[in-house]
């Protein structure tokens, strides 16, 4: 076997080990499963979820879409399509609509079933954030600290696992088509290093969500083998010398873009600033999410 292979499916399992130990880190340690306990403790969730929510914004405005254009873009210059119309961002647009079409038929489909969650508008006001059935208050030195843990549909969990894991499965697909060791090895440091943050973040938003711990495991699996299967597939189109479907690869990704766009703009923020209680904190700590995805970026 030659040694650029075996880096390759070095990596393969070097990413799969890493996503599957920062994503159970949330999902099974008791304290992040926690509805109710001191003030501290709803305060420190608060600030972690918000934590996530600035990762996913840098993960979209400055990792997923840039990632696209740029594939799209030159799948265009390569096959010499000159048109005015925004196509690429068109194909972002369908994604997002997609998402949205599909969620108001699934909800529509629900009403009859009374499931409270899922019908909850994606950006409440306060009066009717407090008013949520599923809420916890946390009482502590007569202080009053509302924590909404299951703001977070079932069908959007799912949506934002979905598009993230499409995501990661392209950038397993970039390693798998490297012809360098030292390329393959450059581009798989900064996955792990990203790719870890952004399950933790993840495993976060499923556990506060309405998704049962086992489906939170489950999707945690999954979304480790995503970027694995990018490699392998990259390596069996290497090893073969086939045609990649680059513009099929692209396609996809600007779908997924969309839908990422869709849940980060309609459901993780407006989760995360939906309530008056230490609005300042929590806006310091969506940016300091986002800073240190964007310092991640920044070097590369």
């Amino acid at each position: 076997m030659e040694y650029l292979l075996q880096v390759k499916i070095g990596a393969l399992f070097g990413l799969l080990l890493l996503t599957l130990l920062f994503g159970f880190i949330p999902a099974r340690v008791k304290w992040f499963r926690a509805a109710n306990g001191t003030e501290n403790h709803g305060i420190v969730l608060s600030l972690i979820s918000c934590f996530a929510g600035g990762v996913f914004l840098a993960a979209c405005l400055l990792d997923i879409i840039p990632d696209y254009l740029s594939d799209i873009n030159d799948v265009l210059e390569s096959k010499r399509v000159e048109t005015s119309f925004p196509l690429p961002e068109f194909i972002i647009a369908a994604g997002f609509f997609f998402v949205l079409i599909i969620e108001r038929i699934v909800l529509n489909c629900r009403n009859s079933a009374g499931t409270h969650d899922e019908r909850a508008p994606l950006i409440q006001t306060n009066s009717s954030v407090h008013g949520l059935s599923h809420n916890q208050d946390l009482e502590a030195s007569g202080q009053h600290i509302h924590v909404d843990f299951h703001a977070h549909s079932s069908f959007r969990s799912f949506i934002l696992f979905l598009s993230l894991s499409l995501h990661s499965m392209f950038e397993g697909l970039a390693i798998g088509l490297q012809n360098t060791d030292s390329k393959v090895l450059e581009i798989c440091i900064a996955i792990l290093v990203h790719k870890s943050i952004i399950v933790f973040s993840l495993s976060v938003k499923l556990v506060q969500s309405a998704v049962p711990p086992l489906w939170v495991v489950a999707y945690i699996g999954v979304f480790a083998i995503m970027s694995p299967l990018g490699i392998a597939i990259g390596i069996a189109v290497t090893e073969a010398q086939l045609e990649s479907g680059a513009l099929i690869q692209a396609v996809l990704e600007g779908l997924a873009a969309g839908t990422f766009v869709y849940i980060t703009f309609l459901e993780i923020l407006p989760h995360e600033l939906n309530s008056s209680d230490r609005q300042l904190l929590k806006v310091l700590f969506i940016l300091l999410g986002f800073s240190v995805m964007a310092g991640l970026t920044f070097m590369g």
